[in-house]
């Protein structure tokens, strides 16, 4: 008998504890399918140095200061709103400006779940478009720690598309894993959900309560791009406050 490994899905930010993060061997996994880590895992993608994760626009405002030698971009939105001076964290619009540039993303739920969770020993953020990346970093390098799957969910709500999105991780993780994995309840909820809608990915999206909004304000594109399951190779961690991609894409 194998070592059995757990995997334990938090369905909300507001979940996250961080004197139980700091017990033993954790490892979290962040997901904010619409849209924070679409976003980041997006912007990487495109050529952005690095992405700084804020707790709101004050935030934002005091680090950006601190870049004054970089060529950075302000994004970010409160409670689904725009905000003055910084651009809609839309991946799709910021994929054209990101290059060479650090981008300094506030949002309401995904980089706050994401700094809320800095004590586990390693932090990564996952999305549809990189699942089948994180997984099989997990199954190469963290065989035995704890793996936490954080839903950012929606100020305070549980969200639809996080909870597929884990469901999706989770099916990727255990799909040719040589160990044994004990999962929490939401986490066998997830996969289970995950498994009956395979192929329904962006109707998923599209009726989840964020979807719904995005359909009304014209960011179909964004619900798009946010349903390419495993369409980028990139594992980004958040290391000291700031997230970085791990996999440099290979220079053709």
């Amino acid at each position: 008998m194998g070592h059995i490994q757990n995997i334990h899905l938090l369905l909300k930010k507001e979940e996250i504890d961080r004197e139980k993060l700091l017990e033993g061997e954790k490892v979290a996994i962040i997901l904010d399918v619409l849209l924070a880590t679409t976003t980041i895992i997006s912007s990487l993608h495109n050529g952005a140095r690095q992405v700084i994760p804020v707790l709101n626009p004050v935030d934002a405002l005091l680090r950006s200061k601190e870049l004054d030698h970089e060529d950075y971009i302000l994004a970010g939105e409160l409670k689904a709103k725009p905000v003055d001076g910084f651009m809609y964290p839309s991946p799709t619009l910021l994929s054209k400006l990101v290059l060479n540039k650090t981008l300094v993303l506030s949002t309401t739920n995904g980089t706050v779940a994401m700094r809320n969770s800095a004590a586990a020993k390693k932090v990564y953020i996952a999305s549809l478009l990189n699942n089948p990346s994180v997984a099989e970093k997990i199954k190469k390098y963290h065989q035995t720690e704890t793996i936490i799957i954080v839903c950012s969910g929606n100020s305070g709500e549980f969200s639809l598309e996080d909870f597929y999105g884990a469901g999706h991780l989770i099916e990727c993780l255990i799909t040719g894993a040589q160990g044994t994995f004990s999962l929490n309840d939401a986490a066998i909820a997830a996969c289970t959900f995950y498994q009956t809608n395979t192929d329904n990915t962006f109707d998923i999206l599209q009726s989840s309560h964020v979807g719904q909004l995005f359909d009304k304000h014209d960011l179909i594109d964004d619900l798009k791009l946010a349903a390419q399951k495993g369409s980028i190779n990139l594992v980004p961690e958040l290391i000291d406050g700031r997230i970085e991609a791990e996999l440099k894409r290979q220079e053709t």
